[in-house]
């Protein structure tokens, strides 16, 4: 940092924040965390990830988020962007927000590095999985029966994920190889309900599965995009000089998306608060929502919104995890009139109600 003296311009040297110098010296090639490096990226971990991934990556904390210490998920990851663009940019349409600060998110491009390698090294990964960037030939229409036959049940008739992730997601295809995919049929991913199926479906079967997969990178239906602004807290309020909305809610705490939906049909006063990373909102909200992080300190956003017995309804994807931690957040702070909605903004899409989708 420059200071000004008589004799002309001398530099201070300003020691640079604890977490950026273990970064610095730390995310060399080849080169395992240390000690301290360990402890921030598992503290990143704890705040964004662990909601959903578990405190110990295991998976299915919330919303079938899957296993994080997969070796055959870490290991074919290695030698290429899948892991690193889902983080950086997310899943539109599905409980996996971005957290790339340059898209919205809370993470610098250094500190989804960290987090790669974090993952690699405590799960024991020390080598790739080379697959190969070559298309996959296969029969077509051979893979979609066999899609229907063994996939289906958990990634959903239209691979719009049940209890698996969503394989009909344009970011997971775009960011997935042909061979990426292959190697997870053939092979399963270790600590989770995905089996190998090497040894029940044939070298062709793999080859139409996987073919049939590719067909679908644009996914089986596309949304309109639009341009979104994120709203001003004083547009917080929707329909300010309306009355609020007489919600009944379940365990005093959960409202039905049916009830919100009519609300907003009704134009009721309410807040909606969005609880998922900017980067999941521009992709889908619901319109006249904020976004709210659930990973937010609270002196960020608490200011803007009113405390003056206004409803305040709060969603997320998971469908309640990063919800119930806004509401709490709010109720600490002396909010009352606070409920989530019950089904999550998934359910609420495909329920046929309100979205925005955009950019």
């Amino acid at each position: 940092m420059p200071a000004e003296y008589a004799l002309g311009v001398q530099l201070e040297f300003v020691a640079e924040p604890e977490a950026q110098a273990i970064l610095a010296r730390t995310l060399m090639p080849s080169q395992e965390l240390d000690t301290l490096a360990i402890k921030h990226a598992g503290e990143l971990y704890t705040k964004y990830c662990a909601l959903c991934h578990g405190d110990e990556r295991q998976g299915y904390a919330a919303d079938n988020a899957p296993s994080l210490r997969s070796k055959s998920l870490l290991a074919t990851s290695m030698n290429n962007n899948f892991m690193r663009y889902t983080i950086q940019f997310g899943r539109a349409n599905t409980a996996m927000a971005g957290y790339l600060k340059a898209q919205g998110g809370p993470l610098d491009y250094i500190e989804i590095e960290l987090l790669l390698e974090y993952l690699k090294q405590t799960a024991g990964v020390t080598e790739a999985i080379d697959v190969s960037r070559e298309p996959v030939i296969g029969d077509i229409p051979r893979g979609e029966g066999l899609y229907n036959q063994n996939c289906a049940t958990c990634h959903g008739v239209k691979g719009e994920g049940v209890s698996a992730p969503a394989l009909a997601n344009p970011m997971l295809l775009a960011t997935a190889t042909d061979h990426f995919l292959r190697y997870a049929i053939a092979e399963g991913r270790d600590g989770t309900p995905m089996i190998a199926f090497k040894d029940s479906l044939s070298d062709n079967d793999i080859d139409a599965l996987t073919a049939f997969l590719r067909t679908r990178a644009s996914g089986w239906d596309i949304p309109r995009l639009d341009t979104v602004r994120v709203p001003t807290p004083d547009e917080y309020i929707l329909n300010p000089d309306s009355e609020a909305p007489e919600f009944k809610l379940r365990a005093g705490r959960y409202v039905s998306a049916e009830q919100v939906n009519q609300a907003l049909a009704d134009g009721k006063r309410m807040v909606i608060l969005d609880a998922r990373s900017e980067v999941a909102w521009r992709q889908m909200h619901i319109p006249g929502a904020a976004p709210v992080p659930y990973y937010e300190d609270p002196e960020n956003f608490i200011d803007d919104i009113p405390n003056d017995g206004t409803q305040i309804v709060i969603y997320c994807a998971c469908p309640h995890a990063a919800s119930e931690r806004v509401q709490s957040t709010l109720k600490r702070y002396g909010y009352e009139n606070t409920a989530i909605i019950d089904e999550g903004i998934l359910v609420w899409a495909q329920m046929g109600f309100p979205v925005r989708n955009g950019t």
